[in-house]
């Protein structure tokens, strides 16, 4: 069986992802931090594991994340229907212009300003954790620290449940690849004005090593 591939942003977050697997078809990377890197560098895990002829069933990108304090308590744990490049577009006099807007050809999109996760692979997880929240994931290069900021959010993104930074990049890297999709995280601090006395990043962690039990059953169609 081919081996899923599992990119967190930092070291803690892959050893909490590892903590709860005991399945050795399963590969846990942490990649780095930001839509940029983590994309970068998932391509080049999913190009050098093709070129050895063992290529990945499919990609998760994990980790901890910031959540809408009324779509999901601190603790909680998220899976996104879709990784969205909340940030990536234009500012104007009329307010923020996403980049599918600003009239570019489609093929210089990538994925999208948008990225879906594969259908199968999101309803494994959801199966595997029931108790999870689902809904959009947003994908930023400066977390949301200011209550203006996170008011343009939700009303840009009225369905969304979280934000966090690398979900976007790994997804394009994926999709590029021919390969499932899917984003878990669990939630550290509620969006809104930056306050680190609020955050829970032990209990995110813990929270993230309790549902990495999901990773351990893809569903058959990416193996």
């Amino acid at each position: 069986m081919t081996a899923l591939l599992v990119v967190t942003a930092v070291p803690a977050e892959a050893e909490a992802v590892q903590a709860g697997l005991d399945d050795p078809t399963v590969t846990v990377v942490p990649v780095g931090v930001g839509p940029a890197v983590a994309g970068a560098a998932t391509a080049r895990l999913l190009a050098l594991a093709e070129a050895a002829g063992r290529p990945y069933r499919g990609v998760v990108s994990a980790g901890v994340a910031g959540g809408f304090p009324d779509r999901v308590p601190v603790g909680g744990t998220v899976l996104g229907t879709r990784a969205v490049a909340a940030d990536l577009g234009a500012e104007s006099p009329d307010g923020f212009i996403p980049v599918d807007e600003l009239g570019m050809p489609a093929e210089l999109l990538g994925g999208g300003p948008a990225v879906a996760a594969d259908p199968q692979l999101l309803a494994a997880l959801r199966s595997a954790l029931p108790q999870a929240t689902v809904g959009p994931v947003l994908t930023v290069s400066t977390v949301t620290g200011t209550a203006p900021s996170t008011e343009v959010l939700r009303r840009r993104h009225p369905d969304a449940v979280a934000e966090a930074m690398e979900g976007y990049g790994v997804a394009v890297a994926a999709s590029h690849a021919g390969l499932p999709f899917a984003e878990l995280r669990t939630i550290s601090n509620p969006i809104g004005p930056r306050d680190r006395d609020a955050w829970r990043l032990r209990e995110a962690l813990t929270a993230l090593t309790a549902a990495a039990v999901a990773l351990r059953s893809p569903p058959p169609s990416t193996c």
